[in-house]
C-alpha cells in the first residue's frame, strides 16, 4: 500500500528533475553561445589586425607627399603601394613603392621614396638577400625621380637601361631596393653627389624593406652607377655606423662620379660646348642644398645663370641639350674673379675614398667619356690606401653607360662570393 502511493510521489520528482534539467540546459545554451560569439568575434578581431600590415600610401603624387609628423628613427616605412609605371621589374613577384625616414646632412629626419622588388617564389630561410641600388644621375626635379617613371618618360633613358641586370639579379634570388634619393621626388631640394644624404638613403630603403613583411634578410649588398656609384661608396662608407641591425657584405660601384675638384680645376680646358656644364651646373646646385655658403650668382658667370632656373624643373636629357647648358663651354662657368678655396673645399669633402671592411668591385670602361678612367685611376689608390679591399677591373671599349652590362658577369661572381642569392 505504501509503495503504491510513493509511486506518484516518485513519477512527479522524476518529472520535476527532469523540468530542473531541461531549463538548466536552455538557460546554458544562450550563456554558451555568446561566449562563443565573443569568441569568434574577438578571432575576427585578432585576424583583422594581422591582416593589417604595413600600412598604404595614397595613390599618386600624393604618395610623395608624407604626413606632418615623421616617426623620429631613421630607415622606418612611412607607408607603400603597389607600383606602377615603368617602375616594376618583370622578373619580381612583388613590385613595391615605399616612402621611408632618412637622415639629412644636418641631421634633421626627412621623408624619401624608393620602389623594393621581390623575387619570385619561396624566400631562404633568414629572408631573401638584398641588393640596394644607387641610381645614375637624372636630374633634380622631383619628375626625374626612378620611382615616378613611365615608359618614354623624360627621365626614362636615364633609369630603364639597368633593367635587364635587376631582373637578372632577381632570378638569383635578390630583393632589390632602389632608393630616389633624398630630396628626388620628395620635399626638399636633392643634395645632388653630396655624399653623406647619398650614402644614408641607399642604407635606410634596406632597413624599410624589412618592415614589409616580406621575408627580407638583414643582410646585402650595395651597387650603383655614376651618381649611384658614389653614393654606393658612401653608404659603404657609412654602413658600420650608421646601418645598424643590416649587415653589409659587399660593394659594386660603376664609374663612380669622384674627384671633383680636379674636375673643377680642369675645367679650363673644355672650351667647346659640351653637356658637362649641364652635371656641372647640377653638381653646384645640388651643394647648394647643404652648403648656404655656395652662392650660385657669385660663382656662375651670366650665361650659365640663365639656366639656374631650370635645374629644378628639367632633367637632366632636357638641360643637356645645345639650346640649353650643353650650348655652353664648361670653361666659361665660373667667373674668374671668384675666389674658388671654399669651393674646392667642399668638392674635395664628396670624394668617395671611404673606409669600409666590406670588399669592393670597382668597374671602368676606358671608353668612358662622362666618367673618364683618369677619376677612377686616381680613386682607387685612395680607396687601398684606407685599407678597403678593392678589385678593380677596367672594361676595354666600355662605354659610362655601356659598362654595366659589360661588367654583369664579374658583378654576378661578386655578388655570389659575399652574398649568394637566395635560390
Amino acid at each position: 500500500m505504501s509503495l503504491e502511493l510513493n509511486r506518484p510521489r516518485a513519477l512527479l520528482l522524476a518529472l520535476i528533475m527532469l523540468f530542473a534539467a531541461a531549463l538548466i540546459i536552455e538557460t546554458a545554451q544562450p550563456v554558451n553561445a555568446d561566449a562563443a560569439a565573443k569568441k569568434t568575434k574577438n578571432g575576427k578581431k585578432k585576424k583583422k589586425k594581422a591582416k593589417k600590415g604595413p600600412r598604404k600610401g595614397p595613390a599618386g603624387l600624393k604618395f610623395y607627399k608624407p604626413p606632418k609628423k615623421l616617426p623620429a628613427a631613421h630607415g622606418k616605412l612611412i607607408w607603400q603601394r603597389k607600383a606602377g609605371g615603368s617602375v616594376p621589374l618583370k622578373s619580381a613577384g612583388v613590385n613595391k613603392l615605399v616612402l621611408y625616414t632618412s637622415k639629412s646632412a644636418a641631421g634633421k629626419t626627412v621623408a624619401v621614396s624608393g620602389s623594393i622588388a621581390i623575387p619570385k617564389g619561396k624566400a631562404p630561410k633568414g629572408g631573401w638577400p638584398v641588393i640596394s641600388y644607387g641610381h645614375g644621375t637624372t636630374g633634380i626635379a622631383d619628375k626625374c625621380a626612378p620611382s615616378r617613371n613611365t615608359k618614354g618618360g623624360i627621365a626614362d633613358p636615364y633609369i630603364s637601361y639597368t633593367d635587364p641586370q635587376m631582373n637578372e639579379w632577381l632570378k638569383a634570388g635578390y630583393a632589390v631596393a632602389r632608393t630616389d634619393y633624398q630630396g628626388l621626388g620628395t620635399p626638399g631640394l636633392h643634395p645632388f653627389l653630396v655624399g653623406v644624404p647619398e650614402g644614408r638613403s641607399v642604407l635606410d630603403i634596406v632597413s624599410a624593406s624589412r618592415q614589409l613583411g616580406l621575408k627580407i634578410s638583414n643582410k646585402y649588398l650595395i651597387a650603383g652607377h655614376s651618381q649611384g656609384g658614389h653614393a654606393a661608396l658612401w653608404a659603404a662608407g657609412l654602413a658600420a655606423s650608421y646601418g645598424k641591425g643590416i649587415k653589409l657584405k659587399g660593394t659594386v660601384a660603376y664609374a663612380p662620379a669622384s674627384n671633383f675638384k680636379v674636375m673643377a680645376q680642369a675645367l679650363s680646358a673644355y672650351t667647346t660646348p659640351n653637356s658637362l656644364s649641364a652635371l656641372a651646373t647640377l653638381l653646384v646646385r645640388g651643394m647648394t642644398a647643404v652648403y648656404p655658403d655656395v652662392n650660385p650668382n657669385e660663382l656662375l658667370t651670366d650665361r650659365f645663370l640663365k639656366f639656374w632656373p631650370d635645374t629644378t624643373t628639367d632633367c637632366l636629357s632636357e638641360l643637356a641639350v645645345p639650346s640649353k647648358l650643353a650650348g655652353l663651354a664648361p670653361a666659361d662657368m665660373i667667373r674668374p674673379e671668384y675666389d674658388r678655396t671654399r669651393m674646392y673645399e667642399i668638392l674635395d669633402a664628396q670624394n668617395p675614398a671611404v673606409k669600409t671592411s666590406a670588399p669592393i668591385l670597382l668597374a671602368q670602361g676606358d671608353a668612358d667619356s662622362t666618367v673618364p678612367k683618369i677619376l677612377t685611376d686616381l680613386l682607387e689608390p685612395k680607396l687601398t690606401e684606407n685599407g678597403d679591399k678593392v678589385d678593380y677591373k677596367i672594361y676595354p671599349g666600355a662605354t659610362h653607360g655601356g659598362v654595366v652590362a659589360t661588367a654583369e658577369p664579374d658583378v654576378m661572381a661578386f655578388f655570389e662570393s659575399h652574398l649568394p642569392g637566395g635560390k
